[in-house]
Formats: structure tokens, sequence, C-alpha cells
């Protein structure tokens, strides 16, 4: 019997190996849903930042040799006071079974501009050409657009252009924190002179796919979201100081002070590259992504296929009963089976429906094969019991995420100390019991010491 528990033991580890392939299925499935990601949010706008009204000056430094060009750059001001609203609206893009979150959103995003002591850190000889400063806002996509964005000085609205200074700008040195956006802005010489003060306000109206961010575009920068996406992942530079969310929506507030932000107020996009960090963002995620669910599920298949076995072991001694490799093997196959089941029911009605269908269906399976194999009623209903009490640890583990690993462990010793319990009485260098032609059964149990 011994040698037959080691065999079940190698058998349960070789089993394991199809759970490799069910993985590369699902690893599959999940890049077809990224590829379906890209191409719904290529349509829309994909995931959208916006950098609030800004003023841009054009600036020169002459050659300092004959052999030097004239050099032209651009030189950022942003205000004192930024406060921004955006209301968000949602639903789900479906391409087959694969569906993305898709947003419309409305912005309106004020700045309050003082233009004392600019410019404080233009570089060392540069001479700034205030009459061709413009008002800028930046959006990373801007095949989103729904309407004309404008932006209104003094009770006058103006409809955004792509700007004539610069059509684009990139903040940030690293891959994480590098953000590029197109540029729209208006003519600025009007207001834009030294020592001035003024405010502006814009209004845009753009869809996305997946996140929307703002930058934190003023020296103090308030921001408010609403939308009625019930599971909102708030992320970026801030996280936000107030937050609700219920299954009808959310709204979110940030504040950031300038000493928080960690950006000057103003200067040369090299200079001020820290902004692409500052990113204020929500992102419309799913609570439960069925492949990175059967993902994890998968992970445990080694634990839960071993103590399947285990259980069947235990039967086979019991009942005298001998059980063939080859019917622990179709045992491993159903277990392989249930998280092919579980993938496909979870694609179509979520993971928690599919978990359901599909463990139920392997469980009653399984404890059918108990019936036919120890042709007894009673095996079957303990193995139902069994069964049903491991799948049910599964789950759990799969929604206690932070305690997985606690649950897990305290499963696996009561696992091997019930086991020790059953087979406490086993004489291992014995041949397993059977029933004998009288239909008795030959013990395998050593029988009492009478002293």
């Amino acid at each position: 019997m011994g040698v037959k528990l080691i065999v079940v033991c190698a058998l349960a580890l070789v089993m394991s190996i199809p759970a490799f392939f069910v993985d590369g299925l699902v690893e599959e499935r999940t890049r077809r849903a990224a590829d379906v990601v890209r191409e719904i949010s290529g349509h829309v706008g994909g995931e959208q930042s916006f950098l609030g009204p800004t003023l841009a000056i054009p600036y020169t430094i002459p050659p300092q040799s004959p052999t030097d060009a004239l050099y032209q750059g651009i030189y950022l001001v942003f205000p004192a006071q930024a406060s921004g609203a955006v209301k968000t609206s949602t639903e789900e893009r479906r391409r087959s079974l694969f569906k993305v979150p898709v947003f419309q959103a409305d912005l309106k995003l004020d700045a309050s501009f003082d233009l004392a002591g600019v410019p404080a850190t233009a570089p060392r000889g540069a001479t700034l050409d205030w009459s061709r400063a413009e008002f800028v806002v930046g959006v990373s996509d801007a095949r989103g657009a729904l309407a004309d964005a404008t932006l209104t000085v003094n009770g006058k609205a103006a409809t955004l252009v792509p700007a004539q200074i610069a059509d684009s700008i990139s903040f940030g040195a690293d891959q994480i924190q590098h953000i590029r956006l197109a540029l729209f802005g208006t003519a600025a010489s009007s207001l834009a002179k030294p020592d001035a003060q003024f405010n502006v306000s814009t209004t845009l109206r753009f869809s996305g796919a997946q996140r929307i961010a703002v930058l934190a575009y003023g020296k103090t920068t308030h921001l408010s979201v609403d939308g009625d996406w019930p599971s909102p992942g708030f992320d970026g530079g801030f996280l936000p100081v107030n937050r609700s969310v219920t299954p009808h929506g959310f709204s979110a507030q940030w504040s950031v002070p300038f000493i928080a932000r960690g950006v000057r107020a103003e200067g040369t996009p090299d200079s001020i590259s820290g902004i692409g960090g500052t990113a204020l963002g929500v992102s419309f995620i799913e609570v439960a992504d069925p492949y990175q669910s059967v993902n994890r599920a998968l992970k445990y298949d080694p634990l839960f296929l071993g103590m399947v076995f285990l259980s069947f072991f235990i039967f086979e001694v019991t009942t005298g009963k001998r059980v063939h490799p080859a019917q622990y093997v179709l045992v491993g196959v159903a277990q392989v089976i249930f998280y092919l089941l579980l993938l496909s029911f979870a694609e179509r009605i979520g993971f928690d429906f599919g978990f359901l269908l599909a463990g139920s269906a392997t469980v009653l399976l399984l404890s059918a094969n108990t019936r036919w194999v120890f042709s007894s009623l009673t095996q079957a209903l303990r193995a139902l019991a069994i069964f049903s009490l491991l799948y049910g640890l599964i789950y759990m583990l799969l929604r206690l995420e932070d305690n997985a690993l606690l649950i897990g462990a305290i499963a696996s010793f009561l696992a091997v100390a019930a086991a020790m319990y059953f087979t406490r009485s086993i004489d291992w260098y014995s041949s397993i019991p059977t029933n004998d032609a009288s239909g008795r059964r030959t013990p395998s149990i050593v029988p009492p010491d009478p002293s």
C-alpha cells in the first residue's frame, strides 16, 4: 500500500502537467481580449489625459557664435489656481465575447493666472515674444473629440484650434510617467503681459476608454470627477482626498497644493517634465476579470488534484476495492476539464456563475464515478460531501485574496491531518485489502496487541 500511495502522488504531479496547457489557453484568450481593447479604444480615443489651460510663450536665444543657429523654444506658465469638474457617462462596447468600458466626458477646466515675476526661470539670454503667446490645452488622443473645444476669457468664447507654436508636447523622462499631448490653443496676446492677472475657462467634450486623467496643471489644483461606473479605480500621482463609490456611480475630489505637486510654476518643457507624474486619474475596471480569476484558480491545481487523489486512495483502503491507476488518470482528466468549463462559462456568464456550473458538474461527475468504482452509494455520498467542500474551498481562496495564503495553508494542514487520522491503523507494508471469494474482506489493519 505504501508503494500504491507513492504511485498515486506521482500521478497527481503528472496530471498537473495538462494544467499548463490550459494556462496557455487562458493566456491566449487574455491576449485576444487585450487586442479587442486596443481595437475599440483606437476608435474612441483610448486612455485620455488632459492638460488644463496653460500659457505658452515662444522665446528665442540669440546665437552665441557665428556658427550657432537661432534657438527657439516654448516657455510654459501654469495658473496660480486651477479648478476642474469632470462628469463621465460609461457604457460597455462588446466585440464577440469581449467587452470594453467606454466613456464620454464633459470637462470644465478653470484657471486663474498671476504673471507677476514672469519669467523667473527662463533660459539665460532668452527673449520672450509676448505678442505670440497662446492659451493651450492638451489631450492625449484628439480622435476622441465629440465637440469643438472652447476657451472663455472675460465672457468671450473662442474655439480652440491646433496650437500655432507647437502641435504637441511631451512630459516625463521614463516610460512609466511619459506622456505626449496634442496641443490646442487660441491667441493670448491681448491679456498675456508682464504682471497681468486674469481668469480663463475651457470646456471640452471627449470620449475614451478605460481611463481618464487630468494633470495637476495649476500651482494649486482642485478637481472633482463624477461618473456612473460602479467600480472605479483611482490612480496616478495623487489619490483623491474624498471619494464615494456606490452601485450607481462614484464621486471623487482631489486637492493638490503647490508644495505637493513638486513641479515649478513655470519653465521650459524639459524643466517641468515632472508634470507627467501628477495625473489625477480614474480607471474604469471590471471587478472580476474572468481570465485573471481562472489563472489564479489554475495555480491551486496541484494542491487540489492531490487532495482529490488522496480522497480516492482513502476510499480504496477503507473499502477494500482496488482502484487502477487508469481510473486515477480519468479523475485527473475530469479536474483539467473543470478548468476548461470554468473558462468557457466565465467568458459568457461571469466567473461566479461559471464556477457554480463547472464546479457542480465536476463534483457530480466525481461522486458518480465513486459510485461506479466502489459500487457503494455510501461512498458516493461521502465523495459528494468531500468534493463539495473541496470546491467550495477553491472558490473561497479565489475570493479572499488577502487571506488566501492563510486559508489555503490551514486547509492543507487539516487535509493532511485527516489523512493521517483515517490511515492511522494501516499496515503500510501489507498489500491493499481485497474481498475474498466469500465476500469477506482481508484485513490490512494491524490487529491490536492482546497485551
